[in-house]
């Protein structure tokens, strides 16, 4: 299957790292404007490189014939316009997260997307890190008894440097609550098997980029934030992010709680946590096992192992043996709630899902 890759920067690289592990993928072309950045592309090939086609944009590549499928890791700004082209070729298409930065170019992707016949992905690879792949299925299966509450804390590193920083700033991000968090919200989704009817976010920029300076321009973006989401099933999640806690042992700790038990997925370490209800006073009956990822796709990039296993499922999809497990509206409706907490932190105010048309 013949792969192309529009974006080139840190999250190309890292699709790039994978699909060399992938069976039966050839990636056979590459677009990006900024020289450096297919300089990383090049590097990442190594030998590879000299059978793969350069191209400044994706309507070239989309009109070159050499490619099946097409992955779009550029800039959230550029989604909508990159994808344009790619649409009218009726490629397959597995596009970064988050879908686009506003709702209106959000819903334009949908509504290309359910036009074609091509699979189109929304690349939400934390529902493939294996633990938390596990975590999600025990929680289906019943062991908790009927969910209740969910709840998610993400402890990690600042925003990396990127090309011309382009993430410092909402207006190219979408701002943290879409840009970062919309795993967090699709995982929500995922997980509580319901839409979410009413946000409310308290977070600020209180630490990181505080003394960088962008032609006289500051940095505008959410380091810190609580979330809490209620889903119209009338289950309760929650959201803890910070991202000046790089020191933390886990860098993401879930836990859903039921009528019966309590389960936690601790990530990277693998482990899942069962607690079930004892009554007071009675002894604990807590089991802890870990769950195992493949050291080759753990080294093929830095989500622990999962964008390997997102790869495996997309090219099953593209080859008509599989379906797609990320739509584009599920794209949609993590952008949706991260623009409610967006707008809910901001204004200081719950913000109802049917105020932005859901």
């Amino acid at each position: 299957m013949r792969y192309g890759l529009v974006g080139t920067g840190m999250m190309g690289v890292e699709h790039l790292n994978n699909l060399a592990v992938t069976p039966g993928a050839v990636v056979t072309a590459i677009a990006d404007p900024v020289a450096t950045s297919i300089g990383w592309a090049t590097k990442a090939l190594g030998e590879k490189a000299a059978g793969v086609t350069q191209f400044a944009d994706s309507a070239a590549l989309a009109k070159s014939g050499l490619v099946d499928a097409v992955i779009v890791a550029s800039p959230n700004h550029t989604h909508r316009d990159v994808l344009t082209p790619l649409f009218g070729e009726g490629l397959a298409i597995l596009c970064e997260k988050p879908l686009a930065t506003t709702i209106e170019d959000a819903r334009w992707i949908v509504e290309q997307a359910e036009k074609s016949d091509a699979p189109f992905w929304t690349a939400m690879e934390y529902r493939y890190m294996p633990p938390a792949a596990e975590f999600i299925a025990e929680v289906h299966g019943g062991r908790i008894g009927k969910l209740q509450m969910l709840s998610i804390r993400e402890h990690r590193f600042p925003f990396l440097p990127k090309v011309g920083d382009w993430n410092r700033f909402n207006r190219n991000t979408g701002g943290t609550m879409v840009e970062k968090c919309c795993h967090f919200f699709d995982l929500m989704r995922l997980i509580v098997q319901s839409e979410a009817v009413r946000v409310y976010c308290s977070g600020a920029m209180d630490v990181n980029h505080l003394d960088e300076n962008y032609g006289g321009e500051r940095p505008d973006i959410i380091d810190n934030s609580y979330t809490t989401v209620d889903f119209a099933n009338g289950v309760r999640a929650m959201l803890d992010l910070s991202m000046f806690a790089d020191g933390a042992e886990n860098q993401e700790e879930i836990a859903a709680v039921g009528s019966d038990a309590r389960l936690e997925v601790l990530i990277p370490e693998g482990a899942i946590v069962y607690s079930p209800r004892t009554g007071f006073m009675n002894p604990k009956q807590v089991e802890r096992r870990i769950v195992h990822t493949d050291e080759t796709a753990l080294k093929a990039g830095s989500h622990h192992g999962s964008t390997f296993y997102e790869h495996q499922r997309f090219n099953a999809a593209v080859r008509g043996v599989g379906k797609v497990e990320v739509s584009a509206r599920d794209g949609l409706m993590a952008v949706a709630i991260g623009t409610a907490a967006e707008i809910s932190a901001r204004e200081h105010r719950v913000v109802t899902m049917s105020e932005l048309g859901f």
